[in-house]
């Protein structure tokens, strides 16, 4: 179950962190309301996704740093 739910979480986080990144780069060619949707938006579910990643590779964290 856990690698199922990481085997989506993973894509998703790669293309939120791009979404970031493209923000950055592109925030003054992009309307000022398309870029607050994107990364005030996507920075939000960025944030999301990576708390469900570190809880779902708790234990490895823990083995591996602890």
């Amino acid at each position: 179950m856990k690698n199922s739910i990481l085997k989506v979480i993973n894509p998703i986080l790669a293309i939120l962190l791009i979404n970031q990144v493209l923000m950055g780069i592109l925030h003054d060619l992009l309307p000022r309301k398309v870029f607050e949707v994107m990364h005030e938006g996507g920075g939000g579910l960025f944030a999301i996704a990576a708390v469900v990643h570190v809880l779902l590779n708790w234990n490895w964290i823990k083995v591996s740093f602890f």
